[in-house]
């Protein structure tokens, strides 16, 4: 016989009784449950978002934000927009802070005054950060022959947004900021498939030509003029642990590119070695040591290398 109205909704209501009971039950919710100190909120994805977008605007006028800024009124409306960057940031970071809570500054009561020094001192890097941005934009133009224009590549290329949010996660990274630089490089990540992590120090004229699937681990650091395409990774080789069984973190463990390193689409370099300056990684390569200098790195002898170049890999 079937159950009238009354009776399965009675049935229903008990049985999200039953699911509430668990949900609220300790051994459910401990690994799961986040309250920040004193209840201050979450930091805002929102108002991250908008503080990208304010920065896109700030460091590459005409292009992001308002589009009619002229020459005349650009100190107008770069005051106020900085401005309003300022405190956005300062107000993410002290919400990161709480977030964490790992004596982010010393004492509860000097969180705001924290947040806000750190905040200014972001802001004054901007530009130097322009600089670097800029210098990002003429390797992609110089460097790919298919874009047409340098604006091309700022408002088009996933390399370049990928480095703008990287450029900003690192500043705030190296200013010790909790959680806010990792929000700021996964928002690129999800957006362009590159993922870098904000500690990864990266040099001038900087391009990733495609740059789907391309991984940056958080210690690796590449010199000027550096190249990559699609595919690929500079991670880890292993993850050490302590007595504990823990993985030990902070340790020095992605790979060192110095400049002008070409790394082709799939190639895998890990662990904490140096790939020398001038040097070529073929594609679809698999490194786990040294390259010295003006090397040219390959799966397979496809190409007569020059008399300059040491080859590494061919028939081996």
């Amino acid at each position: 016989m079937q159950r009238n109205h009354a009776e399965l909704e009675q049935h229903n209501i008990s049985e999200l009784d039953n699911v509430v009971e668990e949900l609220c039950a300790p051994e459910s919710y401990a690994a799961v449950y986040h309250r920040s100190k004193h209840d201050a909120p979450m930091p805002s994805t929102e108002a991250l978002l908008e503080l990208v977008e304010r920065l896109k605007a700030a460091l590459f006028p005409g292009y992001f934000g308002d589009k009619t800024v002229r020459l005349e009124s650009m100190r107008y409306h770069l005051s106020a927009n900085l401005d309003s960057i300022y405190r956005i940031l300062a107000e993410q970071i002290r919400r990161g802070g709480c977030f964490i809570c790992a004596e982010f500054a010393d004492e509860c009561k000097s969180c705001e005054e924290h947040s806000r020094s750190t905040a200014m001192k972001f802001v004054q890097a901007l530009p130097t950060l322009r600089r670097l941005l800029a210098s990002d934009v003429r390797a992609a133009f110089e460097g790919d022959p298919a874009a047409k224009t340098p604006g091309e590549t700022i408002f088009c290329y996933p390399s370049i947004t990928a480095m703008i949010h990287h450029r900003i996660a690192h500043e705030l990274y190296k200013l010790d900021v909790p959680i806010i630089p990792r929000i700021i490089s996964e928002m690129a990540h999800s957006n362009t498939g590159i993922d870098i992590h904000p500690g990864a120090q990266i040099g001038e004229e900087f391009f990733i030509d495609h740059g789907t699937g391309v991984v940056i681990g958080e210690t690796c650091i590449i010199g000027k003029g550096c190249r990559l395409y699609q595919g690929v990774t500079l991670g880890a080789l292993s993850f050490p642990k302590d007595a504990e069984g823990c993985l030990i973190k902070g340790n020095l463990r992605h790979p060192i590119l110095e400049d002008n390193v070409t790394v082709y689409a799939g190639a895998t370099v890990l662990g904490r070695i140096t790939i020398g300056h001038d040097t070529m990684i073929g594609g679809n390569v698999w490194i786990t040591h040294d390259v010295d200098p003006n090397s040219k790195v390959v799966q397979s002898r496809s190409t007569k290398p020059k008399k300059e170049e040491k080859l590494v890999g061919g028939d081996c």
